[in-house]
């Protein structure tokens, strides 16, 4: 038995430059129970006989490299950076939309001090939140306001309890949907105090069918727009137009839960309405993401007409849902960027889609060169079909090409579930026996890094 006075003191150990470094990045009090537990574990393997040390310095480095593994443990952060190459390119297990890097740049500028968030600088007296991001929403949709909340179930939740508590909502049966997260149409209409009132059937819904329900207790009438789902064969539904033009006739406000916020039409988005033409189809309310085609910070914004946002803007839940000064900031950065015209080329979920395969067949080429001819590894070019994602245009796909990757005696389940451990952690997906990894949810900017990962793969199953 090894004798148990080998273990350096607390104290000791604290003198050394490695448990200083400890102090300085995790406190004080944290490296401290640290050095505690891994002396402690240290003596009870040594009272078992289960490790031996041959002098103090060998046990003060066990116990050190112990203390550093449970802090690293315990006080990580649990949010990191990861690497898509999954071919989702609004993936929102990861964090949607990356941002630009002037959105970036507007949020560290924002961040670091104060802010006229809620300050009128022109009369130096207390303003509104409400009012960021609005002027520069209406040039883009056409609307005459509009108003940022958390996100876009926020954004439908506070339109219909705004605009329709105690009353009722018309909405088509075959627009009663559920997204991700459990988030359902009907589920969000009953917060909100709205009785829901159901017309047409899941197939086919008349302009008629709406006209058909509206009476003395009709508030509002919901268009869901089919962002994340699509119903084909002998369907029918009018035209928005239509539906706006009924409202327009019984005084009844039609909103519509847009959901993508497609600005402009671009290559890859055929078929996504864009939330001007909602506006101008003569919406009262249009309700979508920032974060998804519009490729800025989470966020829920309603356009629409100047009352109807007037009555959003003075609803208590307004308090709950706002936004703070750092998703301002992103998302006007964000949407200065499609102003200015930039979007294609500086936003980056823009950017992906947008990107030639062309481009993707040439990295990829080059990854495949690079890693080729390292021992064990087979790589491969593969052609793909990526997704935007998100709820965005469903059943549409872009081109695109991957590296797909082997190693002799592993499966791929296995180097996939390694490069999900490694830093910055890879998220690809296995399909045919092979792990692929899709470049164009990759930033070029990346693809040193992801060539250093996929090399590591190569060092699976050797001794740490």
């Amino acid at each position: 038995m090894a004798d148990p006075r080998v273990i350096p003191s607390i104290d000791r150990l604290r003198q050394r430059t490695r448990i200083a470094e400890l102090e300085a990045r995790y406190g004080r009090d944290a490296t401290l129970g640290a050095l505690r537990e891994a002396a402690a574990a240290l003596r009870t393997s040594l009272a078992a006989s289960r490790a031996e040390i041959g002098d103090v310095e060998e046990a003060a480095q066990r116990i050190e490299a112990g203390a550093a593994a449970r802090l690293g443990a315990a006080l990580a952060p649990s949010l990191t950076a990861v690497i898509n190459a999954t071919g989702v390119i609004v993936h929102t297990n990861l964090g949607r939309a990356p941002l630009a890097s002037a959105a970036i740049a507007r949020v560290g500028e924002v961040a670091r001090g104060y802010s006229n968030l809620e300050y009128d600088l022109a009369t130096g007296r207390r303003g509104s939140r409400a009012v960021h991001a609005s002027a520069l929403l209406a040039r883009l949709t056409g609307a005459e306001g509009a108003v940022v909340v958390n996100n876009n179930a926020a954004a439908v939740l506070l339109a219909l309890a705004a605009l329709a508590a105690g009353r009722e909502v018309i909405i088509s049966r075959g627009e009663l949907v559920e997204i991700g997260g459990g988030f359902r149409i009907p589920d969000v209409l009953r917060q909100s105090g709205a009785t829901l009132r159901e017309v047409g059937t899941t197939n086919r819904t008349r302009i008629a069918d709406y006209a058909a329900a509206i009476g003395e207790r009709t508030a509002v009438i919901l268009r869901v727009h089919p962002s994340n789902f699509r119903i084909e064969g002998f369907t029918e539904r009018p035209e928005l137009r239509e539906v706006a033009a009924l409202g327009a006739r019984f005084d009844v406000p039609v909103v519509e839960d847009l959901g993508s916020g497609l600005l402009a039409a671009t290559p890859g988005t055929a078929g996504e309405p864009t939330v001007r033409a909602s506006i101008e189809a003569g919406v009262d309310a249009c309700t979508f993401s920032g974060d998804k085609l519009i490729g800025g910070p989470q966020a829920g914004i309603v356009a629409g007409r100047r009352a109807v946002i007037d009555r959003l803007r003075s609803h208590p839940l307004m308090r709950a849902l706002r936004v703070d000064k750092l998703t301002y900031a992103a998302l006007e950065a964000t949407l200065l960027e499609h102003a200015a015209g930039r979007a294609p080329d500086t936003v980056p979920v823009a950017r992906m889609i947008a990107t030639p395969v062309a481009d993707l067949d040439a990295r990829a080429d080059a990854l495949r060169a690079r890693l080729a001819p390292l021992p064990g590894l087979a790589v491969s070019v593969q052609a793909t079909e990526a997704a935007i994602g998100g709820g965005s245009t469903p059943g549409v796909t872009l081109p695109s090409r991957a590296v797909a990757v082997e190693l002799d005696g592993r499966a791929a389940a296995d180097l996939a579930a390694a490069l999900r451990d490694g830093r910055p952690a890879v998220v690809g997906r296995v399909a045919d026996g092979r792990l692929v990894l899709d470049l164009r949810t990759i930033d070029p900017a990346l693809d040193d890094a992801l060539a250093a990962a996929v090399a590591s793969l190569r060092c699976i199953g050797e001794p740490r």
